[in-house]
């Protein structure tokens, strides 16, 4: 396991920005997130895409157009993101990064970070995207540098 990737980092400031600011019914601009949070446009559009083929956004083109949960925020967890974006796998990888690592052939970090991924992962699972939204709104934390 690793820290998000850029991929991960862009794509959870960018749906938590989405969250964060909630259009009723309507569709979020895609411009209007990557200026507000000053990232790349082109690199937010190929996430948004992920995030939209794995069923976590939808899109709509057209002068309205733009993105959208594709459920409510209380029913996306965080670890439904993270896996969307930086794989399925992504709580079963080495803290160092050695391949087959596990009991059998374990790295000097496995039983520490084994305790701790599954902490984090249950932390993830708990976490509804409509909760950080709410921090956001109501707590002084950021999206932006």
């Amino acid at each position: 396991m690793k820290a998000l990737s850029q991929v991960g980092k862009y794509g959870l400031r960018a749906i938590l920005y989405l969250v964060a600011n909630p259009s009723e019914g309507q569709y979020m601009s895609i411009r209007q997130i990557s200026d507000n949070l000053k990232l790349s446009f082109h690199f937010i559009t190929k996430i948004f895409r992920e995030l939209t083929e794995k069923g976590i956004l939808i899109s709509y083109r057209g002068p309205s157009g733009g993105i959208a949960l594709a459920k409510p925020a209380d029913q996306i967890m965080l670890i439904d993101v993270v896996k969307a974006l930086e794989g399925e796998d992504y709580f079963d990888k080495c803290l160092i990064g050695l391949p087959h690592c596990g009991i059998a052939k374990p790295c000097p970090v496995h039983e520490f970070w084994k305790e701790t991924k599954i902490q984090l992962q249950k932390n993830f699972a708990e976490t509804s995207l409509a909760t950080l939204g709410e921090k956001i709104r109501t707590q002084e934390v950021r999206l932006d540098e």
